[in-house]
């Protein structure tokens, strides 16, 4: 199938009062044509800041990406400059936003908005752009499409918004989508119709997805691979089979007991396994293990040393003492 994205070394850097946020900090991923990697980890793990970094839109100041490569079908992103990273935007890498009333322009009609990308990318005539925003909608299983061109976003119920978010990002057919927390502050019907329809696109149009999400649930439905991020670091890394039947590091094992459970308890009370204590501010990582303060295998060298990514099985890999 071939590599449509690797990313190596990267590091994505904030300036701040406090202190320099490493907010991606030496990641390493790659993504097949066709596939979809999940991104899973607590707020503030530096998930945003990683596709932000791959579209090049991180705010700069107070953001910088300090180092790495980002290869894209041959081609390293951080050596186009801004009107040729233009022409990849969109076109050939699309993305979802996480808030889609943050995102759609409040004062446009949602027709103008898919056709506008449409004409940019494609040269297509106002009413030829039109008709195709009003045919990408009835892709992404929209109920009434040539109507809802000319509604508001605040017209439009949640799922209708995001369904009018991922047909501004399909609407020109890109190789790549990366979809921030698609499904948030949506109900499960809907988070379940938008999977499906995720899914369905990338076999109809061989889209590859990086879908960062904090819900091990979505990755369950969506994702081939799984990369787990924690304080700006991926910490475990491997195929979502893999990461399902053995999870490795002691963060994934927290997330994976913290998910709740249906199940007759025979009257006792069962209570929700939580992982303790927060993620430390960025700006002011312990020495070690980012992890050391909430993990129950801590170890003296977890406080001295911080672990590298390593392989312990084929493609499944940990940052962890634990394994070596």
């Amino acid at each position: 199938m071939g590599r449509i994205l690797e990313i190596k070394n990267l590091s994505t850097h904030f300036k701040t009062e406090q202190g320099v946020i490493k907010a991606v900090d030496d990641v390493e991923i790659a993504v097949d044509r066709g596939d979809t990697l999940g991104v899973v980890g607590e707020s503030g793990c530096g998930k945003t800041v990683l596709a932000l970094s791959i579209m090049r839109l991180v705010p700069s100041p107070p953001g910088r990406i300090v180092s790495g490569s980002i290869t894209f079908d041959g081609v390293d992103l951080l050596r186009l400059d801004e009107r040729e990273m233009r022409k990849v935007r969109g076109k050939d890498i699309s993305m979802i936003f996480q808030e889609p009333m943050t995102s759609l322009n409040p004062v446009l009609r949602i027709g103008e908005q898919i056709a506008e990308a449409i004409t940019l990318h494609q040269g297509l005539a106002a009413s030829e752009a039109m008709d195709s925003a009003i045919e990408t909608l009835r892709l992404v299983g929209m109920p009434s499409p040539e109507t809802v061109v000319r509604s508001y976003p605040h017209q439009m119920s949640g799922g209708m918004r995001q369904r009018a978010m991922i047909a501004m990002a399909i609407s020109c057919k890109p190789r790549l989508m990366l979809a921030d927390e698609p499904t948030t502050a949506l109900d499960v019907t809907i988070q379940a119709q938008i999977i499906d329809l995720m899914n369905r696109l990338k076999e109809d149009m061989r889209t590859s997805i990086i879908l960062i999400t904090h819900d091990l649930g979505v990755i369950a439905e969506a994702a081939q691979y799984v990369a787990v991020m924690y304080t700006g670091r991926i910490v475990e890394y491997s195929s979502s089979e893999n990461l399902f039947s053995s999870p490795l590091h002691p963060y994934t094992v927290g997330l994976m007991e913290s998910i709740p459970k249906m199940s007759v308890s025979g009257g006792q009370n069962v209570y929700l396994k939580v992982i303790p204590g927060v993620v430390p501010p960025l700006y002011n990582l312990p020495t070690g293990c980012s992890f050391q303060d909430r993990c129950p295998h801590v170890m003296n060298i977890c406080r001295e040393e911080g672990p590298l990514l390593k392989e312990q099985n084929t493609g499944h890999r940990v940052r962890c003492w634990l394994y070596g």
